[in-house]
């Protein structure tokens, strides 16, 4: 049976069928899987009944996996999964739902923020895949807002504005936008602001694209306020509802999408529920500008 990929929206999101990804696939396959990426920035694949090296394997058709030292404040010694999975459940090392007032939980909280993963690297993330291994029967939906369509409806003006422009972007900015600030200095010093490009354009298509995120704390050259309330007015034009896909999750379903283009978020659910989600992330190849010389 040959792959195909339906469109779920207008701009963004494709769902595929006729392909089993815990097997091996064939270059002809994953060519497929780059142009389905290429055009609809999210790909759906339902029923795949995936274990942690499965997952991995299909996500090295991509790229080089990414380690995920750097991007949360969990120890190693509370860790369920090894270092290339990242844990976005709700579950700490005995797999029961953390405590509200757990620091890791009320960290990963940041998760319901638009966002781009790894956007806080100097080298930002290629590709995320991530796996519902058990899912909430409310709630928990992934939503995904894609910065190609909000680019395109910019005036020419504004895109002429941010054309050259560069942000800085961190955890710490993220987070505290929620009131999360209380981190030690070896965590403040991991979150290092890094500089990423507000337009960014696609290697293979061509186009422009906004490379939005939470993670943004300013634009270099402004006054923090004025960035900060211009980030804003973006981030509210680029998440209208005719630019997002939302997912309702389904056990077994990956999900695959380009941090290049896109935001994404989860929605509130009962987290006395569990949640077991589980994400590889493939390596960008590149900064997106020349970052800061250490003082």
């Amino acid at each position: 049976m040959p792959i195909s990929i339906r469109p779920l929206t207008q701009f963004i999101g494709g769902e595929v069928s006729g392909l089993d990804i815990t097997r091996p696939l064939t270059p002809e396959e994953v060519a497929t899987l780059e142009h389905g990426m290429d055009q609809h920035a999210v790909l759906v694949f339902h029923d795949q009944h995936l274990t942690d090296e499965q997952q991995k394997a299909f996500s090295l058709n991509f790229g080089p996996l990414e380690h995920t030292a750097g991007g949360n404040v969990t120890k190693a010694a509370e860790r369920r999964l090894d270092a290339y999975m990242a844990d976005v459940s709700n579950l700490g090392a005995d797999h029961k739902p953390l405590a509200r007032d757990d620091r890791r939980r009320m960290f990963n909280l940041g998760n319901r923020l638009w966002h781009s993963d790894s956007s806080f690297r100097a080298v930002p993330a290629k590709y995320s895949l991530l796996s519902g291994r058990i899912v909430v029967d409310r709630g928990g939906r992934t939503e995904f807002a894609d910065m190609r369509a909000a680019y395109d409806a910019l005036d020419d003006a504004t895109k002429a504005e941010i054309e050259d422009l560069v942000c800085e972007h961190s955890l710490l900015y993220s987070r505290g936008t929620l009131g999360f600030t209380d981190l030690t200095e070896d965590e403040r010093r991991m979150f290092t602001p890094v500089r990423q490009r507000l337009v960014r354009t696609h290697p293979v298509t061509g186009r422009k694209s906004l490379y939005l995120s939470s993670h943004i704390g300013t634009i270099i050259g402004w006054p923090m306020p004025e960035a900060r309330a211009f980030i804003r007015d973006l981030s509210e034009h680029a998440v209208q509802d005719r630019f997002v896909y939302r997912h309702a999750w389904r056990q077994f379903d990956l999900v695959m999408w380009d941090n290049r283009t896109t935001m994404h978020r989860v929605t509130r659910f009962d987290e006395t529920q569990v949640r077991d989600m589980r994400r590889t992330t493939v390596a960008g190849d590149g900064m997106t500008v020349a970052q800061q010389e250490a003082a």
